[in-house]
């Protein structure tokens, strides 16, 4: 069965990137690049990424092989137009991806076909519309997205989301652009329930699979009541004297 899935680097304090690069300048140079380029050298490092970037060497781990079945499962991707613009250079006439991609925009353009498999169709519907058309281009494999954050936020916040890895680095950014906004939402005792279903630590990364449950308000259990153990107290309210 078709599953819509994303996966991101991201810090301990939740960055998938540095503070978010105005335009002004190079992109290499900015903030926006240097956090995101320091949670994503586990995966530049992989072997199984620089073979799909056509780049030689790179390191066979637990890492390089979750990156190879990262791509094997895809059968389609989704991405945001900042991203696909971004990447239109680099990629080059072979990208990555060997699969159709389907950009979510407000700018239309022509599908621009590559080589390898890959082609990149501008969707001007919505966000929706562009999941659902990967589903449609997937044959039985998953739809990826492929990024960045605020799209996977999108995806989370609309209910479309089935499965989340998050590869945690061990550092701190500080600041930058958080994958987990207030933009998702989330009126009142909300939250979005998850399941881990797969934790992989290697030295440099932790990598989490979660199964999203979606939405769910909070219902109070009766623990604690007539059981001999006290509710939790609040991290703000005053403890009692012994």
């Amino acid at each position: 069965m078709t599953k819509v899935t994303a996966q991101l680097s991201v810090s301990l304090d939740g960055f998938y990137a540095g503070t978010r690069h105005s335009g002004d300048g190079d992109w290499t140079d900015s903030a926006e690049a240097a956090g995101f380029f320091r949670i994503t050298r586990w995966m530049i490092d992989a072997m199984s990424w620089r073979e799909r970037q056509g780049f030689a060497g790179g390191e066979q781990s637990t890492s390089s092989d979750l990156v190879a079945e990262s791509f094997e499962a895809a059968g389609a991707y989704v991405m945001g137009r900042r991203m696909a613009d971004g990447g239109e250079v680099p990629w080059g006439e072979e990208p990555p991806f060997r699969a159709p991609v389907f950009v979510v925009t407000h700018r239309p353009r022509q599908t621009l076909v590559r080589r390898g498999g890959t082609s990149f169709t501008y969707v001007t519907d919505g966000m929706a519309a562009a999941v659902e058309q990967a589903r449609a281009a997937a044959g039985g494999k998953n739809v990826a997205i492929a990024g960045g954050g605020s799209l996977v936020r999108q995806v989370l916040k609309a209910g479309l989301l089935d499965e989340l890895d998050l590869h945690i680095v061990p550092v701190v950014l500080g600041t930058g652009m958080r994958l987990f906004d207030a933009d998702l939402d989330l009126a009142g005792k909300e939250a979005i329930e998850l399941t881990p279903t797969r934790v992989v630590h290697t030295p440099d990364v932790t990598h989490v699979r979660y199964t999203v449950n979606g939405r769910a308000a909070l219902v109070l259990d009766d623990r604690g009541s007539g059981t001999g153990r006290p509710m939790p107290a609040s991290p703000d309210e005053p403890k009692a004297e012994p």
